[in-house]
């Protein structure tokens, strides 16, 4: 086991726990991006998925917001991508400048012989994606017990999505085929995911990362039924076989986050699902998925990512309105975006964002009432 740096700052991992804590954690979701002047410079010339497979690079890439928002961020989140995995499969995945992730060769139908032979394929998933675990490593020693580290992947169905539409979609024509044409083989395709997922999470975790957090990023692609079948069962899948495999890796036990995008008709299953921390998007008033949780899981989230281009008023009135639906901040939030990052945003505007979350949940104790 790699000897690591004592954790100076665990408050992430103490909410993540459920334990009363002193204010709510903060860290946003793709807080290491494009966004930030200092990404540019140590990407250079290299491509999205270059930086993902070089560890220095990646770890450099973790490491600024960090650095940038000095105590302000209670939580660092490894660089790297939920596609890692479908290329660890042996699909091709390039990164398309202003366009996203593109596959020039998706699966089409249950006979067109890339199906059969990627659930047929075994992975080597340690091989793989050893890059991805060197960066956890060597940004794990470079925070040097400063915040946590995340690890993450994406969820069976958003990569089930990707590797059927070739990208990105508005329509999702091709996954809704598969699901409606071909259910069985999709969800023979959703359990071989799963069971990467869960292979790569526990690497990720052996090699570092002191919590995990599984991306549902097209969740809300689904209709409520649908979800129960094609995504909820894959989702509590990873949440019950990842314990027993860092078990079997003889490592510690870590907090598990899931959020499913837009799925806020599945908040109830979603408290129910094995996962210690539940994600929530701007879509979901906080009041009422407190209500809704019942104390069950920790919350995550949820401003509207679209607040920070609105100046410092309407930033907050969000931080205002998600202390309040949370109830303070002193048990059971961890304060995030209800999304990633968008482009163009300027750092300032996000440094205020955490600025006003300390400031306004630093007297959380006042606001929670003793049940």
């Amino acid at each position: 086991m790699t000897d690591f740096a004592p954790l100076e700052n665990d408050l992430l991992l103490r909410t993540a726990r459920g334990e009363r804590v002193e204010r709510p954690p903060i860290w946003v979701m793709r807080q290491a991006g494009r966004y930030l002047p200092e990404y540019h410079e140590a990407k250079g010339d290299h491509d999205f998925f270059e930086c993902c497979r070089s560890p220095e690079i990646a770890s450099t890439l973790t490491l600024q917001p960090i650095e940038r928002f000095a105590n302000l961020l209670d939580a660092s989140i490894i660089f790297s991508d939920i596609l890692v995995i479908p290329q660890a499969m042996g699909m091709t995945v390039e990164m398309v400048e202003k366009k996203g992730p593109h596959f020039p060769n998706p699966l089409r139908n249950p006979t067109d012989g890339q199906y059969e032979e990627l659930l047929d394929r075994d992975v080597d998933v340690a091989k793989e994606l050893d890059y991805v675990y060197r960066a956890v490593t060597l940004t794990r020693r470079k925070l040097n017990g400063r915040v946590p580290l995340f690890g993450f992947c994406g969820a069976p169905w958003t990569l089930f999505c990707y590797m059927v539409e070739g990208g990105g979609s508005k329509l999702f024509i091709q996954v809704k085929t598969w699901i409606f044409k071909y259910p069985h083989e999709s969800k023979k395709m959703l359990d071989k995911l799963a069971k990467l997922c869960v292979e790569h999470l526990a690497l990720q975790v052996k090699a570092g990362a002191q919590i995990v957090q599984v991306f549902d990023s097209w969740a809300a692609e689904l209709s409520p039924s649908s979800f129960k079948d094609f995504s909820l069962p894959y989702l509590r899948y990873i949440s019950k076989h990842l314990p027993e495999r860092l078990k079997a890796l003889k490592q510690e036990q870590v907090p598990m986050v899931v959020f499913a995008k837009g799925a806020w008709y599945a908040l109830n299953d979603l408290c129910d699902s094995g996962y210690q921390v539940v994600g929530l998007d701007w879509l979901q008033d906080p009041a009422d998925a407190v209500s809704i949780a019942k104390g069950r899981v920790v919350l995550q989230g949820n401003a509207d990512p679209g607040v920070l281009y609105g100046g410092k008023e309407a930033i907050t009135a969000v931080v205002e309105d998600m202390v309040s639906g949370f109830g303070g901040g002193n048990r059971g939030w961890i304060a995030n975006l209800g999304h990633g990052i968008t482009p163009f945003v300027n750092p300032d505007d996000l440094k205020f964002f955490f600025q006003e979350i300390r400031r306004l949940a630093a007297n959380g104790d006042a606001r929670i009432t003793t049940a």
